[in-house]
């Protein structure tokens, strides 16, 4: 409300003072046209401050107005005789460096584009602030030049001549500020530039046609079209930018025969969901369509940036996080949540909050979606691996077995009967990798449990190989997991004796106690390195049990593995 008022307050004074100061003047039509086309930049102003007052840009044109009305009343007094307008009419100074210099240059949102301009404002503004100083300072003689006769008179001359100029320069600066901002833009900001920089070149032809008034006073015509144009150029672009670009949030609609300006424009609900729904369907990558959910949110609440977090902690982010979040809200299901970050201009409200809660359902779907296909590749990854340990820790051994066996056979000139043994360990052996092959266990595992398949395996070794375990634990079953890990973990270890330990015995013991089911595996031979064992101890780990072994050079292997069972 308060914003209201001083806005209205602001551009009341402005009005006021263009009015009353041409009025002193004359009141000649062309000047009731001058004052109409005048107020164009206090209405201007009071709209965007009134309606939009977090954009400084409103107040800008608020500010420039009122320094153009006061200095047009200035004007009007010293018209009139009356010496006291001379301060008054130094406004006009502040009017057209604003004008020249910063409603170009801090367009659209009242901020310099970058730090660099930082420089070019404060000699602006000096420049600015000389001008006007040095105008009040001088004195006007009958024959319309300023008195330089006396030192104040020729300080101001000075003052005001070096201010204009300077002013007069950076507005060429910006000027060409402008031309290589709008070349670096692409739609829609190239649109809205192109008529700022119309209306900046704009300014820069009512200039020359001001100096060209001033220095030829016979040519009154062309120092009225000039007036006109610095007043009218950027405000006319400005309110073209606005209806053709929305700019500023700002939309024209028309209603019947009213045409209606209507403020804080944002897509509706409907609009953002049809928008998403097309970007889901239009990407089957997960990552990819939470980043198009996030970039929804914060276009959607025009906010600096949003994030979508899943409940694994994964997490996207459209546009740059560079603090804490304004608003979040979390996804039904503890599926993940949605963070938005605050606005460049003014803060989130309970209808943002609203607006976030109605994308709650499709961010779900979008979150599950995510969650669903990371499942997936999880268990697929998962799958891989298991096939792949079931490889290295059965059939692989069950290979190096068959291999240690031949070479043996060929060492000792080896008879029928073991090289029958090899024969069947290989076909075994093919068998068991086709079995893999289609991700299934080992065939005596799967049919007869784990102390069958433990002895079908041992008993195609090439050395001794005796198997104990208790006549109850023969018929029992257990989880698939399990049965696997004990599985090839008595594989592996009994490879290992064969290939590295060079064992000429080994014992296997399989046995249930206090919810732990053991396997162990003890050999004759010289002891091995336990680092092949380590993908068996991850695996016996991820399933609660452990994995220990007892090698030491020249008193053989004692390999135990157990696992928690309950009971």
């Amino acid at each position: 409300m308060r914003t209201n008022v001083a806005a209205g307050l602001l551009a009341l004074i402005a009005a006021a003072g263009l009015t009353i100061g041409m009025l002193l003047e004359s009141s000649r039509p062309s000047q009731w046209a001058f004052i109409a086309v005048g107020l164009l930049l206090p209405a201007l102003g009071w709209l965007l401050a009134a309606r939009r007052p977090e954009v400084r840009y409103g107040w800008l044109l608020l500010a420039t107005a009122v320094c153009f009305g006061i200095g047009m009343l200035g004007a009007g007094l010293l018209i009139r005789g009356v010496a006291g307008g001379y301060p008054l009419a130094a406004a006009l100074a502040l009017f057209y460096g604003l004008s020249w210099v910063f409603i170009p240059l801090l367009f659209p949102e009242g901020r310099l584009p970058s730090r660099r301009w930082r420089p070019v404002a404060w000699i602006a503004g000096v420049a600015i602030a000389t001008h006007a100083v040095g105008n009040a300072m001088m004195t006007i003689m009958p024959t319309g030049y300023s008195d330089v006769s006396t030192p104040v008179g020729l300080v101001g001359t000075l003052a005001s001549t070096i201010g204009q100029t300077v002013t007069w320069i950076m507005s060429l600066v910006v000027l060409g500020g402008l031309v290589v901002r709008w070349w670096r833009s692409e739609r829609p900001e190239r649109g809205q530039y192109g008529w700022i920089l119309a209306g900046a070149v704009a300014v820069q032809v009512g200039i020359g046609l001001v100096l060209s008034f001033s220095m030829n006073a016979a040519l009154p015509g062309i120092g009225m079209i000039g007036l006109v144009t610095l007043v009218t150029a950027l405000p006319g672009a400005i309110v073209v930018a606005i209806v053709r670009h929305h700019l500023l949030d700002i939309r024209v609609r028309i209603r019947g025969s009213r045409v209606l300006l209507v403020f804080d424009v944002r897509p509706t609900v409907d609009e953002v969901l049809s928008r998403l729904g097309s970007a889901l369907e239009a990407t089957a990558e997960p990552v990819e369509q939470l980043g198009r959910l996030a970039t929804a949110v914060r276009t959607g609440l025009d906010t600096r940036w949003a994030a979508v977090t899943l409940a694994d902690g994964r997490r996207v982010v459209s546009g740059r996080e560079d603090g804490p979040a304004a608003l979040t809200l979390p996804v039904r299901g503890g599926l993940g949540r949605i963070e938005c970050g605050p606005r460049d201009r003014g803060s989130l409200h309970e209808e943002d909050q609203r607006f976030l809660e109605a994308l709650a359902v499709p961010a779900g779907l979008a979150i599950q979606s995510a969650g669903l296909a990371a499942r997936l590749v999880n268990a697929q990854e998962a799958e891989r691996r298991r096939i792949e340990r079931n490889i290295h820790d059965g059939v692989q051994q069950q290979l190096v077995a068959l291999i240690a066996g031949i070479e043996l056979a060929r060492a000792t000139g080896g008879d029928a009967e073991t090289l029958g043994h090899l024969r069947e360990q290989a076909r075994q052996t093919l068998q068991d990798l086709r079995e893999l092959a289609a991700g299934i266990h080992p065939s005596a595992l799967t049919q007869g449990g784990l102390v069958e398949a433990v002895e079908a395996r041992c008993a195609r070794l090439p050395v001794p190989t005796q198997v104990f375990a208790r006549r109850e634990l023969r018929g029992e079953r257990f989880a698939d997991e399990i049965e696997g890990a004990m599985y090839f973990t008595v594989s592996e270890a009994v490879a290992n004796a064969l290939k590295h330990a060079e064992a000429t015995k080994i014992e296997v013991r399989l046995d249930r106690a206090a919810g732990r089911l053991r396997a162990t595996v003890s050999d004759d031979g010289k002891g091995f390195d336990a680092g092949g064992l380590a993908t068996l101890a991850d695996r016996l780990d991820a399933l609660g049990g452990g994995l220990d072994l007892d090698s030491e050079h020249g008193k053989g292997t004692r390999v135990e593995a157990w696992v928690p069972v309950g009971g």
